[in-house]
């Protein structure tokens, strides 16, 4: 267990708590009229989202001084503890539905989303077992499968309620952990064919996925069904222009854009700040994943360099699906952007992980 720590990485402060405060500005702006208009009250949203994050940022200070060791001590509870919450979330009267998905269980008058905290949970202990049996990672049946096993195993759990964007993430993330653990790229050739057929077959099971790849493809097939989320979007994104209307200007969320405040704030945020906005937040998550990938190379021991990599490229997946969604480049998935998005589990989680990394940090060698 390392001993020796110093300061965290201060870039990554700054960095993640520039993404906090641009994320709860944006909240605000983007859900005013809809909270008005449902809860009479304009800062519904927003003030919830404040909770959320001194919540989260309590946690990520408290995470920042307990030695990253000590999740590779506990990754097999914490991983079982998600495991038991995925179930328990299935069950009607526990698990609450909101659009669709069985996703949440409800404490207080706030709820809970397991298959949240499920990615931080298996990143732990996949970092725990790669770092034990990297020797054995290429070896198909001692090394791949069972890194994989748990891992499938939590996406069915997932699938169920159904949650195909977190699903993805996760499984995206434990891909790229295992890779840069030493895998064959042939074995993971294999595993990709199989990947395929399981998504076609996933997306084939259900008529809502059909139109959801339909409706990217060419989403004025059906523009007031399965393609009015992503047209509007590309409505919010495009008068933006370069500069934008300004902060607080968007016409796009007055009841054109649903929900606009969760997976599509960043078409808002284009919207209002246009092109050089857009890409200032782009340079701040691009400026994150540098800082995490200096993290990991420096990490003195090969379980914290594998933590790392599995925060880092979490947070990364999770930027290019949600921005590759909101701009129409990939089909619409349901996934949140990092600290931005409305959402207390994500962005809990996500700094739950950001306090993990700067643990790491504490030690690395650069």
């Amino acid at each position: 267990m390392p001993t020796k720590r110093t300061t965290p990485d201060f870039i990554l402060i700054i960095v993640t708590f520039t993404l906090l405060a641009v994320g709860l500005i944006m909240v605000y702006s983007a859900s005013a009229v809809w909270a008005e208009y449902k809860f009479e009250d304009s800062f519904f949203f927003a003030k919830r989202q404040t909770l959320f994050a001194g919540v989260g940022i309590a946690a990520m200070f408290f995470i920042m001084n307990i030695n990253y060791w000590t999740w590779r001590e506990w990754s097999k509870v914490i991983l079982i503890t998600c495991f038991v919450l995925l179930i328990l979330v299935l069950i009607p009267g526990v698990g609450n539905v909101r659009n669709g998905s069985r996703s949440w269980i409800g404490v207080g008058a706030f709820s809970i989303q397991p298959s949240e905290f499920m990615k931080l949970a298996m990143i732990a202990f996949l970092a725990k077992f790669l770092s034990e049996r990297q020797k054995l990672i290429t070896s198909f049946r001692q090394g791949l499968v069972p890194s994989l096993g748990l891992a499938f195993v939590a996406f069915a759990l997932i699938m169920l309620q159904p949650d195909l964007g977190t699903g993805t993430v996760m499984i995206g993330t434990c891909v790229v952990m295992i890779f840069i653990a030493g895998a064959r790229v042939g074995h993971f050739a294999l595993l990709g064919l199989v990947g395929v057929a399981g998504f076609v077959g996933l997306v084939a099971s259900a008529p809502y996925r059909m139109k959801r790849i339909t409706s990217f493809l060419d989403p004025w097939q059906d523009p007031l069904g399965s393609g009015f989320q992503i047209i509007q979007s590309l409505y919010a994104i495009g008068p933006g222009g370069l500069f934008g209307l300004g902060l607080g200007e968007s016409r796009q969320k007055f009841f054109y854009l649903p929900e606009p405040q969760t997976d599509f704030i960043f078409a808002i945020l284009s919207e209002e700040l246009g092109f050089i906005g857009g890409s200032f937040i782009i340079l701040l998550f691009a400026l994150l994943l540098w800082r995490g990938i200096r993290i990991a190379l420096g990490a003195p021991d090969l379980y914290g360099s594998f933590l790392a990599v599995g925060i880092i490229s979490m947070v990364a997946i999770q930027v290019m699906i949600n921005i590759g969604v909101v701009t129409g480049l990939m089909p619409v998935t349901g996934i949140t952007l990092p600290f931005l998005s409305y959402g207390g589990s994500s962005l809990t989680l996500m700094l739950m992980a950001i306090g993990v990394l700067l643990n790491i940090s504490r030690y690395s060698r650069y």
